[in-house]
This record gives structure tokens, C-alpha cells and sequence, in this order.
């Protein structure tokens, strides 16, 4: 997808200034205008565009099938969107892209970074990534979770091979931002037991009597070998998601973890500019 871009580009030029070009990458099961609404949160907090890639529920649903290969291809074109974009945004002057997974998106935008094919398809394109942040992503999976089998199988395993933790730091930043809210208890409420026998079938703990996470996935699985974090207390891990509360897309979450990510995204543009 990528190949190494070399000379100085327009955005080296005032790194301070310039505004990023985001692209989201839709979570498991998630449809693109989910996130029209974070789309505009985006834009008012200063971003000087906002892609999101064209993955729909039907694609997820065929993965399992077909694997993640699709979803990975529909997500690199995004990408590309992204570039042009900023290339022709007078804010971004072309900066790389300011990359934001939920939930299964993370792994989706480490994947388009990989140095090896991935299912037959050639990415590498971590130099169109300023920095990736990602929201309530499971990293983290055992091959013994009954979901996180699949998790681990189709995308993880890969990523931890060729590129583990904050692999591409510092010319790339990362930044993985995860819930503690949804307290997870094998005796507790129909909502703490449900995120329990969730957060168990992920990454298994036997014997815990409690969990914290999102909901869906818990604060061990969404943290990223040597990637800065951040815990939040009182978002949820998607909209709508039992008991109603914030997400990590809403104007409470997005303001504990946006000024964060600009600041990563800025530093990595840095690191390049000093290559």
C-alpha cells in the first residue's frame, strides 16, 4: 500500500500549526453513520477533516467466514482518502493521518501498518499514520477465550508477531485509551454479571471476583505494550451499550482523551521531522 516517503514535505514546515485529518475505524458490527455524530465532536475540537472508513455490519459478519482481509482492504482505501484530503487541506498541508479505532478498529489500524502481508494483502503504510488511538480495543486476548480465539486467530496473533505493542514509536504514536466503569462481578447485577462472562470469554481470569472494563472489554485487554494510556472511570464501550452512559466517542469521553491524542500526534510529526 505504502512506500517509504522520503524529502521534506509541507507539513514539516510548521508542525505546531498544522491541524490533523482523522480517520475512524468503526468497531464490530458498527455501520459508518454511528459515527457521524463523533465526526462533528471532532471537527469542533479542532480537526481539520474527518474520514471514516466504509465498513458496515454485513462485512463484520462475513469475517468470520472470510477473514479480516476485506475489512483490512475497505480500511487501507480510507486511508488513502485520508491522505488526499490532507494533501489538499490548507490545515494539514498533507500531515499523516491522525488515526481513531473503536473497539475492533485499533486492531484494524495496526493491521494497515503491518511490514508483512496480511491474509495475501501487502500494507505497510505506517508512514500515512501520525498516531493511532484506540478506544477500548482488545489488544489483548488468550487463545483459550471463547471470543478471544477468533480475535487472537484472525488479527492479533499477527499484529503481536510483526509489529508488538508500540512497534513503530516514536515516528508513530500511540495512545490506548480504555474504561474502567462497567465493574464486572460473577454475583453481581444482570448487567455486572453479563460484563463479566464477557470480559472472562476475552481474556480469561480464573477465579477473579471482579473485573473492571467497558462493558465489553476489560482494562487489561485494551492496554497496549509500551503505548501511553489512559483509564477512564465513566464512559462506556459503544453507544447505546447497557447501563446508558457516555461513550468513549461522546463530548465526555472525547474531551478526557482528544487533547491527549492531539498531543501524540504532534509529538510523533516531531520525531519524523528529526529523522
Amino acid at each position: 500500500m505504502d512506500r517509504e516517503r522520503r524529502g521534506h514535505e509541507p507539513w514539516m514546515e510548521v508542525v505546531e500549526e498544522v491541524a490533523p485529518t482523522v480517520l475512524v475505524l468503526g468497531g464490530f458490527l458498527t455501520v459508518p453513520p454511528l459515527y457521524v455524530p463523533l465526526r462533528a465532536r471532532l471537527l469542533e475540537r479542532g480537526a481539520a477533516a474527518v474520514v471514516t472508513a466504509n465498513v458496515w455490519t454485513p462485512d463484520w459478519l462475513l469475517a468470520g467466514a472470510r477473514g479480516l482481509g476485506p475489512i483490512v482492504t475497505r480500511s487501507g482505501r480510507a486511508l488513502l482518502e485520508a491522505g488526499r484530503v490532507s494533501a489538499a487541506s490548507a490545515r494539514s498541508r498533507g500531515a499523516p493521518v491522525l488515526v481513531v479505532g473503536h473497539s475492533a478498529g485499533g486492531m484494524t489500524g495496526r493491521l494497515l501498518m503491518s511490514p508483512e502481508p496480511f491474509e495475501g494483502r501487502k500494507l505497510g503504510a505506517r508512514r500515512r499514520i501520525g498516531a493511532l488511538v484506540t478506544l477500548g480495543t482488545p489488544h489483548r486476548v488468550a487463545d483459550d477465550g471463547v471470543i478471544g480465539h477468533e480475535v487472537a486467530r484472525i488479527a492479533t496473533v499477527h499484529a503481536a508477531r510483526t509489529m508488538p505493542g508500540a512497534f513503530f514509536a516514536p515516528s508513530v504514536g500511540y495512545l490506548a485509551v480504555a474504561s474502567r466503569a462497567v465493574v464486572g462481578r460473577p454475583d453481581g447485577g444482570l448487567v455486572e454479571r453479563a460484563a463479566y462472562a464477557t470480559y472472562q470469554a476475552l481474556l480469561p481470569r480464573p477465579g477473579a471476583e471482579a473485573i473492571e472494563g467497558d462493558g465489553v472489554v476489560p482494562v487489561e485487554s485494551a492496554l497496549l505494550d509500551g503505548a501511553p494510556s489512559i483509564v477512564l472511570d465513566d464512559v462506556v464501550h459503544g453507544q447505546g451499550a447497557p447501563p446508558m452512559r457516555p461513550w468513549y466517542g461522546s463530548s465526555e469521553g472525547l474531551d478526557r482523551w482528544w487533547p491527549a491524542a492531539l498531543e501524540t500526534w504532534r509529538a510523533a510529526l516531531q520525531a519524523r521531522v528529526a529523522e
